[in-house]
């Protein structure tokens, strides 16, 4: 009997110790389900890989408009209810930096680079950004929107950018 007392109690506190690993930020994968805005057709997922500092992007979308450099933005709110997601607020900026390349450190953290689509409106790549986290914190990107637009950042425009209409928006959430 006191064999399966301390088997229970070990089994016990592995889950324990499980539980707590995830709420103190064990977690590492975040996924987004991209919808279109209405009248497009922009639609896929991107999954977030914590990676150290950094966070690698994995990007799959379709419904592109064809041959053409789009805008990949976080944005600070995870709103994609209306009709044109502009429900999903600015970019993510918590240091209120102003709008940049995705390379540079000064910028807002959720400037990304742009997606290339095929001649099939098919967008799938991955790259890693530092500035966001998935992780908890002020750089975390879970309940953040993920937004695609209708052209290309030119990383220049202040204070967001000139990529065009909001094609695209999801909700970031942990995997």
């Amino acid at each position: 009997m006191k064999r399966v007392g301390c088997w229970v109690a070990a089994v016990f506190g592995v889950l324990l110790l499980c539980g707590c690993a995830t709420l103190l930020g064990g977690k590492n994968r975040a996924i987004a389900t991209i919808a279109p805005t209405q009248g497009n057709q922009a639609k896929g997922t991107v999954w977030f890989e914590q990676r150290g500092a950094r966070v690698m992007v994995m990007v799959d979308l379709h419904g592109l408009p064809p041959d053409g450099e789009h805008g990949l933005h976080v944005h600070e709110l995870g709103d994609c209810s209306l009709p044109d997601a502009s429900s999903a607020g600015s970019h993510f900026n918590p240091d209120d930096q102003t709008h940049g390349h995705y390379s540079v450190s000064l910028r807002h953290a959720g400037d990304l680079p742009n997606l290339k689509a095929d001649s099939r409106g098919i967008a799938k790549v991955s790259f890693e950004v530092d500035g966001i986290s998935v992780r908890p914190g002020s750089r975390s990107i879970i309940g953040r929107a993920i937004v695609v637009h209708s052209g290309a950042d030119d990383y220049r425009l202040q204070p967001a950018d000139n990529s065009g209409s909001r094609i695209g928006c999801g909700v970031i959430g942990l995997q």
